[in-house]
């Protein structure tokens, strides 16, 4: 029994492909770090799987309410991506480069949830508490990339 409104089943479907860009921004991140900066390739790594588990909470709320998750990422997450490589072509894939491009997808990420926040008709209350619970641990990776990044020269 399909019990979710098309809109409320759209924001869940549009965060699941959020967090499924943000895992694969991430595994891209820890791909192209280099040796001597393991701290951020584990730190990605983390980041990646924050995400997984995230997405695999929207999945969750997806399956209960009937609904199918979408399997692909976003067309803005994949032009987002090829951003980063030509930027990392330019920028020499240094530390304070790498961290600004997650920082900027972090962004995304916080706009991405801000916005499906903002509409309380659409969301359960259930959904909406979830939701918030995730904004926060994602700004808290936020916050952390963007302390990384201030303390690069």
């Amino acid at each position: 029994m399909k019990t979710a409104t098309i809109n409320q089943t759209e924001v869940i479907n549009d965060l699941l492909r959020i967090n499924m860009d943000r895992v694969e921004g991430y595994r891209k991140a820890a791909n192209e770090t280099k040796d001597k900066d393991m701290d951020l390739r584990q730190l990605f790594n983390t980041m990646a799987d924050q995400s997984q588990a995230i997405a695999g909470e929207l999945r969750k709320q997806l399956d209960e309410q009937g609904e199918t998750p979408v399997t692909d990422t976003s067309l803005a997450g994949k032009l987002y991506r090829t951003w980063m490589d030509v930027k990392a072509t330019f920028t020499g894939k240094d530390r304070k480069a790498i961290l600004s491009s997650c920082e900027y997808g972090e962004d995304a990420a916080q706009k991405a949830y801000n916005s499906a926040l903002e509409d309380r008709d659409v969301l359960t209350s259930d959904l909406r508490e979830l939701l918030m619970d995730q904004q926060r641990r994602l700004k808290q990776s936020h916050d952390h990339i963007k302390h990384l990044r201030d303390q690069e020269k």
